[in-house]
């Protein structure tokens, strides 16, 4: 299996595996939008009640292999709705870095939890 990071081959990855099963045909944008929901919060399960301390102790220990598989999930879902939509994930996060960095300037965002509306 190749082992390459780049977004487009995770992509050709998870569609190939899709594809060996047949999958393809439940796969409807609406569909998948909800999947990629149900999996976001399978990964907010994971910390629900936890306090900071509990959430560290946990990512220190067993629970992070847990973490990890509920991130891989979302990324799943998000490489299909991807794929669905003929979005291209990689642009599409440079294009947004591009957005938040005119809405959040260093000089007025720096240190700050505020919303751009708000700088």
């Amino acid at each position: 299996m190749d082992h390459e990071t780049t977004i487009e081959s995770l992509k050709r990855a998870v569609i190939a595996f899709r594809d060996e099963r047949d999958w393809k045909q439940f796969h409807d944008v609406r569909n998948l939008a909800m999947g990629l929901s149900i999996e976001s919060a399978e990964l907010l399960e994971r910390f629900l009640w936890k306090s900071n301390g509990e959430i560290a102790e946990m990512l220190a220990g067993d629970g992070l292999e847990g973490v990890r598989h509920e991130l891989a999930d979302v990324f799943v879902y998000l490489l299909y709705l991807g794929e669905a939509t003929g979005i291209d994930l990689a642009s599409a996060v440079r294009e947004k870095i591009e957005q938040n960095a005119k809405k959040y300037p260093v000089g007025k965002a720096y240190g700050s939890s505020k919303k751009y509306t708000e700088l």
